[in-house]
């Protein structure tokens, strides 16, 4: 299993200072999610010759590796012209994903929960396009559900991800978003052994849960928002005393995939870059006392 910390609360320290700040933690591999330079959200990707030569440069000088991409695009429409730039923006960010010898690429499906159907129908056809290429490539893509997707809960997005047969497709569970997948259950240890053999990635950090009366005070009263949160654990409400068992059961830490290879975790905290100092280690620590 590999432990990665996704680097968003700390990208604006540039490249080489974001990865020596990782190794500094602690950890062993960068969650790369969206960034400027990089894999902007929703646009063509950046990442230039010397952004690339000097991240290379950095991972080697501290012995860092990059576990996954994260990309978020517009590839379940619902306009059509997105739909297809989205698609164009994947095949690219697939090419810098061979180039750096990152074998995982994780995403949300996208799209409006307001117009789910023709969301869906679209989200199929942009896989149409780029799973013969994800499969030549031998790229893992791991699909989420998060809050304001097409859809939002855990237990159906498993079902779309097993509805492909490939092993170059698989599901990742992001605890912050557990109120969403369940309409505020909390059921965590459910939803993970549901998603079953299918589960190649964990995003661990806290939330509250937005289904109970007044956790946020939304004016004016019954606007239709997808407020939740990604802050340590013990800051929030996520069970996860239930979430290490279950992973513990499904022997999540020893899971190695035909495809992208090990089972990953990464500690997803934004929002707070000044507790990061003691939260990125604590939450490493955690991690390794309730799985390794």
């Amino acid at each position: 299993m590999k432990i990665a910390f996704d680097v968003d609360v700390i990208r604006d320290l540039g490249i080489t200072r974001m990865v020596q700040q990782v190794a500094e933690w602690g950890y062993k591999y960068i969650e790369q999610s969206p960034h400027p330079q990089i894999n902007p959200f929703y646009k063509h990707p950046k990442a230039s010759r010397e952004i690339i030569t000097e991240y290379k440069n950095a991972l080697r000088s501290t012995g860092v590796e990059i576990s996954s991409f994260i990309v978020v695009y517009r590839w379940s429409g619902p306009d059509e012209a997105r739909r297809q730039a989205a698609v164009k923006n994947w095949k690219r960010m697939i090419e810098i994903a061979v180039e750096m010898g990152v074998p995982v690429i994780n995403t949300e499906l996208s799209g409006n929960p307001n117009e789910p159907e023709i969301c869906e129908e679209m989200f199929y056809r942009s896989m149409e396009d780029l799973l013969p290429i994800i499969e030549r490539e031998g790229i893992r893509v791991e699909i989420q559900a998060h809050p304001w997707d097409f859809c939002e809960e855990s237990n159906e997005t498993a079902d779309i991800v097993k509805s492909f047969h490939s092993d170059n497709v698989k599901y990742i569970y992001s605890a912050p978003h557990t109120f969403f997948y369940d309409k505020g259950k909390g059921d965590v240890k459910s939803m993970l052994h549901y998603a079953g053999d299918d589960l190649s990635h964990m995003l661990i950090a806290d939330t509250m849960n937005h289904t109970k009366h007044c956790r946020y005070i939304v004016n004016p009263p019954g606007v239709d928002a997808t407020i939740h949160q990604h802050v340590g654990v013990g800051e929030g409400e996520v069970n996860f005393d239930a979430l290490f068992e279950a992973l513990r059961e499904m022997d999540f830490a020893k899971r190695t995939f035909k495809v992208g290879g090990e089972s990953i975790i990464s500690a997803a905290l934004f929002g707070y870059p000044e507790k990061m100092k003691y939260q990125a280690v604590e939450t490493r620590e955690l991690i390794e006392r309730e799985l390794l």
